[in-house]
């Protein structure tokens, strides 16, 4: 879950989930493909996966070295029509464009242009970049290694500069804004636009004609209708509304692509051939070694994931995997492929909710593995319940603020709920964030309830609850109660928003002593008047507060990005 998404963590009733016959639309196929024995279990569960994450619909394509074996779209195109989705929209595809990014480098380190382990401002001198140590080379930002934070790479503020926060390489940390640079050195490098390198050099080689390299106002009617969360300053519910998005244009390299699931099947099979295509080659051997090398360890794509240039790194059932995941404001897509196995499965799905549609992939890939080894089918995934918590016992009991007031909270089996005007609310786990529930009321929308333990990180007992400012401890709780902070810091407090959908709005808290982002992720005070997020250890993430009026910040900057309060 990237950084933006926990910052937008409505209670109505679902749009999908009370959907009629779900609608199942295959593209033709030029021959019967080996891989039919599949479908029918692929789709059952494909309807199951989305019914269960209240998703529109979904585009997916399964590929081999020898080409598409199927291309199909599953559930609606048109929430409001009811129509189904077409296969052939085109989907943004987020940052599996980064593969893309890092294929492109490669072939110009094959033509001499580009030293990977050059400092990056050697080619692009006016990058705003103050390293902490050795220089950031290109190497650096492409395996999200240059402990930078994700801000803008043009920031309104010129005097602005964008601060590492260790050595290059001391821990992986996700940065689009890393990637969009790399975009600008393509175009410097190769003497054209981005738009045009990508289809020079990817695109026309591999025959995928539909695909558009960025995303412009001109192709949107050649776009799946998506969706997107409505209230971006709230926890979204599993089954909460939709609304529509708007058309959008977006040109860096972080995620700029907009592709049809038979084009990413072309994309597909030339991975699975280590760069080759019919035309010759996307990659070279080398460049392909180096692609798909395990550079960094990456750890927020989970346990033994690491990074290459562009493309995650790991195994599936002790095979190779190539994978990476996009999110768009209105798209969620997924891409791996099985090396050992030789085959791959792209699928994206037509709303952003806060996950990528990883186990259909990983599902797919493991039926057409199956089918190739000539195995028996792996059986259908059972359908997971979206208010099942592990070790729900943990969180029971009764929390008492400093005032009297008092949350009430029963454990029964894997269910949460919380006792509220006499009746029970269901606590819904968070996605991506532990101890931390969305509490399905209207009363409590605008937080998500976070509980703490003995010692933060640990699997220890639950000893206090915080749902937006508010502060409860349970009776094993043995630590302070009484906090001194600086008196500026309870101006910090309120909402803050910008209209741009990509950084949209937040709310900061002072609760125990402390500021909150969005409630749920702690800020620690640092020098010039910075405060680091700390949801990982080493986040070179920020905010600062500005613009005083009658003791309230009128202003959050959010590594870079300007919002206002509200």
């Amino acid at each position: 879950m990237q950084r933006r998404e926990l910052l937008n963590l409505g209670i109505k009733a679902a749009a999908f989930a009370a959907a009629g016959p779900f609608a199942i639309a295959a593209a033709p196929a030029a021959e019967a493909s080996p891989y039919a024995p599949l479908f029918p279990l692929l789709d059952r569960f494909v309807e199951q996966y989305l019914r269960q994450m209240n998703a529109p619909g979904l585009t997916l394509a399964l590929a081999d070295a020898s080409g598409v074996q199927r291309v199909v779209a599953y559930g609606l195109g048109d929430l409001a029509l009811r129509t189904p989705l077409d296969v052939e929209r085109l989907f943004h595809i987020g940052s599996i464009s980064k593969s893309f990014v890092g294929l492109c480098l490669l072939q110009l380190r094959d033509e001499g242009k580009l030293d990977l382990h050059a400092p990056i401002k050697r080619y692009l001198p006016w990058l705003r970049f103050d390293a902490a140590t050795r220089e950031i080379t290109v190497h650096d930002l492409m395996t999200h290694a240059a402990a930078l934070p994700d801000g803008p790479l043009f920031p309104a503020d010129p005097a602005l500069r964008l601060h590492a926060t260790a050595a290059p390489g001391s821990f992986f940390h996700y940065c689009n804004m890393g990637y969009e640079a790399l975009g600008h050195l393509i175009a410097t490098l190769d003497g054209r636009p981005l738009p045009e390198s990508f289809r020079a050099r990817v695109l026309v080689p591999l025959g995928m004609n539909a695909t558009e390299p960025t995303i412009t106002l001109d192709i949107a009617a050649r776009v799946a209708a998506s969706y997107l969360v409505p209230l971006s300053d709230r926890p979204y519910p599993r089954h909460g509304v939709l609304a529509p998005a708007l058309p959008m244009a977006f040109s860096s390299g972080a995620g700029c692509i907009a592709s049809s699931a038979r084009d990413m099947a072309a994309y597909l099979t030339m991975l699975l051939n280590s760069g080759r295509c019919a035309t010759g080659h996307v990659a070279s051997s080398a460049g392909f070694e180096l692609f798909s090398h395990a550079h960094i360890e990456a750890l927020e794509f989970g346990s033994g994931a690491a990074y290459g240039y562009g493309i995650v790194v790991d195994t599936l059932d002790g095979h190779r995997r190539l994978r990476h995941t996009g999110g768009m404001v209105s798209f969620a897509s997924a891409l791996e492929v099985d090396l050992d196995s030789g085959v791959g499965v792209f699928a994206s799905i037509n709303a952003m909710q806060g996950f990528r549609p990883r186990p259909v992939a990983e599902y797919a890939l493991r039926l057409m593995r199956a089918v190739r080894d000539g195995a028996p089918l792996p059986p259908l995934p059972a359908s997971e319940s979206v208010l099942a918590v592990d070790a729900a016992a943990d969180y029971g009991g009764r929390f008492v603020a400093a005032d009297g007031r008092a949350l009430e909270v029963v454990a029964e089996a894997d269910r949460l709920s919380l006792m509220h005007r006499g009746a029970r609310v269901p606590l819904e786990p968070t996605q991506g964030l532990a101890d931390t529930f969305t509490v399905l009321h209207p009363d409590f929308e605008r937080f998500a309830l976070v509980f703490g333990r003995g010692s933060p990180g640990s699997k220890g007992p639950v000893v206090d609850a915080g749902w937006g400012p508010d502060w409860y401890t349970h009776a094993r709780y043995r630590g302070p109660r009484e906090f001194a902070v600086p008196a500026e810091w309870h101006g910090f407090s309120g909402h803050f928003r910008n209209e741009d959908p990509w950084i949209g709005s937040t709310r900061v808290v002072l609760r125990r002593g402390q500021l909150w982002l969005a409630g749920v992720i702690p800020l620690e005070a640092a020098a010039g008047g910075l405060f680091y997020l700390r949801d990982e250890p080493d986040n070179p993430e920020w905010v600062s507060f500005s613009d005083v009026v009658a003791g309230r910040a009128m202003r959050m900057r959010i590594s870079g990005n300007d919002t206002v309060r509200v």
